[in-house]
């Protein structure tokens, strides 16, 4: 079995720290996703000071603690909610609970992070817009294969830049590692997970609207289907999707759960980007049979082709916005807007997915 599946996966990057110890204080509570390691160190590595911890399972309680030593266990959500120190709450609930916990957590007058998928129904997005509305905080959300990859960061720099002119056009595979045997109970239960478009899927239709500059896309066709886990039927293990965006960019993508066992990690995620003037192709998380080695990115425009290899060159902005953003009230590491959009239409191509065999 190859590295770390996606569940667990929680990369470091270069500090850049952007406010002193004890000026931005958060907790983390809900551990029922490993993402949560990678919000905290994201934004633990940005200055923020990760103050409490609470989970009513004492063992990932104690798992977390071996991470992040410095943080204190909270006896209960509620002593979490009502530290007025704390700025904002980082979690990563099963997904059907994450809107109902982020709403709390809001109403308590803080700003809620949480992993991705941030919603599993659309009624559950229309009841958090509400109080967001209400409140004025903020609902972020981890969507950590465009947030927390060094190449992809790049790619969105390159396009800011001009590099390859106007982007009319992204293709995205989102392979992952099932490895079964390590998943919770939830993981197989399509009420509670939201289903693979909705799951996994976020990543590609977040990435689609960042890149091609859409405020909005329409769901041309979507499909979902399970080939290879009859034991658990109420698993996706394969979704795909077409999109075409407000401004006539296009997207298609592919998500499943078969990376094969001998891939040197747990899955081969790629994006691919056509422009008016270039092209670009992330490879993510490893060169397949050149290098284990991820965050390669490939551009060809006018200029000629260049190979970028970018681990440990880019680093991790979207924290110290995301910071900066919870103490002026602005909006430069995501727009509500933004997070919204990508969770509702994730949602709509769940809800309208043809289910192949």
């Amino acid at each position: 079995m190859g590295k770390a599946d996606g569940m667990n996966y929680a990369p470091k990057g270069k500090p850049n720290r952007v406010v002193s110890p004890n000026e931005f204080v958060f907790a983390a509570v809900a551990l029922d996703h490993g993402h949560i390691f990678g919000q905290c160190n994201g934004l633990v590595e940005a200055g923020a000071t990760l103050k409490w911890v609470y989970d009513p399972d004492p063992a990932k309680v104690e798992g977390f603690l071996e991470k992040f030593p410095d943080a204190k266990k909270a006896d209960s959500l509620d002593q979490v909610l009502e530290d007025a120190e704390v700025k904002l709450i980082a979690a990563a609930a099963v997904p059907s609970e994450r809107s109902e916990l982020g709403n709390k957590v809001l109403r308590s007058g803080k700003d809620y992070f949480t992993d991705k998928t941030p919603f599993t129904t659309l009624a559950q997005l229309e009841e958090t817009k509400k109080v967001v509305q209400e409140t004025g905080q903020k609902y972020m959300v981890y969507f950590s294969e465009r947030l927390h990859v060094e190449s992809a960061v790049f790619a969105g720099d390159l396009i800011k830049e001009g590099a390859i002119g106007n982007v009319i056009q992204v293709t995205g595979f989102g392979p992952h590692r099932l490895n079964a045997p390590s998943r919770p109970d939830w993981f197989f239960e399509k009420d509670k997970y939201g289903g693979i478009l909705c799951d996994i899927g976020s990543h590609q239709i977040e990435q689609f609207l960042f890149y091609a500059g859409c405020k909005d896309a329409e769901i041309l066709q979507s499909k979902v289907g399970n080939y290879g886990n009859p034991s658990t039927p109420e698993l996706e293990d394969y979704g795909d999707a077409t999109l075409v965006g407000d401004n006539g960019a296009t997207q298609f993508f592919r998500v499943d759960w078969f990376t094969p066992d001998g891939l040197s990690t747990w899955g081969d995620g790629r994006t691919f980007i056509v422009g008016t003037e270039g092209t670009i192709e992330i490879r993510k998380y490893v060169d397949i049979a050149r290098e284990e080695s991820g965050d390669h990115l490939y551009l060809v425009n006018k200029e000629g082709e260049k190979h970028y290899s970018l681990s440990g060159e880019v680093g991790f902005p979207f924290f110290g916005e995301l910071i900066l953003d919870c103490i002026n009230r602005t909006e430069k590491a995501m727009t509500q807007e933004h997070a919204f959009k990508a969770a509702e239409l994730c949602l709509i191509a769940q809800d309208q997915a043809r289910k192949v065999k």
